[in-house]
């Protein structure tokens, strides 16, 4: 390389180290600048905190602890409040850090908005003791806010969704549940909709039954989305409640639930008006409300609406026993037998998976004369024992249940299905002859 070639390369890698130096120097002094982003700003046991008061120019609200999860906000107005928007205030204020310290001795709070406080947060512990939290402007990039404590010169900087997180109002926090009932201890409900009144209970095994307007076997599936829908069931709290209560004394009754629990009984009358809005009112809560959510859809039903449909109940538990046109199969470890007669366990498995989707498509008054199929299964390691017959008339097939007064309408193509998977039973296949040596 020429003299005047090398001369400028070394120049070159100068001026690069120099900037690198400078950048890291720079980037240095930024980060002891905005401090350590671990700063404690609160540290506090969550199950110490006793009570919260959020104050603004607009207004303020308090939340107090009763036991445990149970919170009530005390002002504006004594309400329940929800326990997962109080929880997470209580997680935010529990352990709320810095994103940075851009004032350890703040003389002069008026360039951070803490002179008048945007928000004043005051923590109330069990022991007595109180911290107060200001939050002044947001800081000029937008994302987060200037916040210190009343008894610390430090001036921090928190995260736009810390601030959030706190800057809550009374709407915000209240539980806007129409029904506060346990689910799990849920032991009754009543519905009387479309001129129907069904009564739910459960029985010995722990599944839902329709106990009125006669016993009828139930579908599960359908009275736990009616469970669900009552237990959803929310305040829309954007409409005022003399709209609501308007709304709601003009508008035609849906329906009428009573739900029963370990705690008694709650009862929910929902109103549908004509422009497909829902509003309820509850006696679990005071007042009249818009109604959010599909609870409408949940509670226009009838009782065929809530009715099994499902022929067996076995599910997929495994059958040990089977009767079907007479001919009895009993299974034995992991083989099906037939008397003595080893069965081919796959075509066995056919028939019980056909057995098992047999669905009714209609249900009827009364079932046909001629008699064309029956079965029966024991599940459960002998503790359930079902039988169906199907029955036929005029081209129509019926189906009933054993101890079951319901009638059920199948499809032709269904029974068709069923009778080719019962002939199509055969005995296993005999094992390969050992080869002579």
């Amino acid at each position: 390389m020429k003299p005047r070639g090398l001369l400028v390369a070394v120049a070159l890698l100068a001026v690069l180290g120099g900037l690198t130096w400078w950048s890291n120097k720079k980037q240095a002094a930024a980060s002891k600048a905005t401090g350590d982003t671990t700063t404690k700003i609160l540290s506090i046991p969550g199950d110490q905190i006793q009570d919260i008061l959020v104050k603004k120019p607009s207004g303020s609200v308090e939340l107090h602890r009763q036991t445990g999860s149970t919170w009530q906000i005390t002002q504006p107005a004594s309400l329940p409040a929800d326990a997962d928007a109080a929880s997470g205030m209580v997680t935010t204020l529990s352990a709320l850090n810095a994103d940075t310290v851009v004032d350890a001795k703040a003389t002069d709070l008026a360039p951070y908005g803490l002179v008048s406080p945007t928000i004043e947060v005051q923590i109330g512990e069990r022991g007595g003791k109180t911290d107060r939290l200001l939050i002044g402007d947001d800081i000029p990039t937008g994302s987060g806010s200037y916040a210190k404590l009343a008894n610390d010169s430090r001036v921090f900087t928190i995260a736009s969704n810390v601030k959030t997180s706190i800057d809550k109002s009374p709407d915000d926090l209240r539980d806007k549940r129409l029904l506060t009932f346990d689910s799990d201890k849920l032991t009754r409900v009543e519905l009387q909709a479309k001129n129907q009144a069904i009564e739910f209970g459960k029985n010995n095994s722990g599944d839902w039954q329709i106990l009125k307007p006669r016993p009828l076997r139930a579908d599960g599936s359908q009275v736990d989305t009616l469970i669900n829908a009552l237990k959803d069931a929310r305040m829309d709290l954007s409409e005022d409640s003399q709209k609501a209560a308007a709304a709601f004394a003009s508008a035609p009754k849906l329906a009428t639930v009573t739900v029963t629990d370990a705690n008694g009984n709650q009862t929910i009358e929902v109103r549908k008006n004509k422009d497909n809005s829902f509003y309820a009112k509850s006696t679990a809560v005071a007042g009249i409300y818009k109604v959010t959510g599909d609870i409408g859809k949940s509670l226009d039903k009838g009782v065929d609406d809530f009715r099994s449909k499902k022929l067996f109940d076995f599910g997929f538990s495994d059958p040990s026993y089977l009767e079907v046109n007479g001919v009895a199969y009993s299974k034995t470890g992991d083989k099906w037998m037939s008397g003595t007669k080893a069965m081919d366990n796959s075509s066995i498995q056919t028939l019980i998976d056909k057995l098992r989707d047999l669905t009714a498509s209609t249900f009827q008054a009364e079932a046909g004369q001629e008699k064309v199929f029956d079965a029966a299964v024991t599940s459960s390691q002998g503790k359930r024992n079902e039988k169906v017959t199907i029955t036929k008339e005029e081209g129509k097939y019926f189906a009933k249940r054993q101890d079951d007064p319901g009638i059920y309408g199948l499809d032709a193509q269904a029974v068709q299905d069923l009778q080719m998977a019962a002939s199509g039973v055969k005995e296993a296949a005999p094992p390969p002859a050992s080869k002579k040596k």
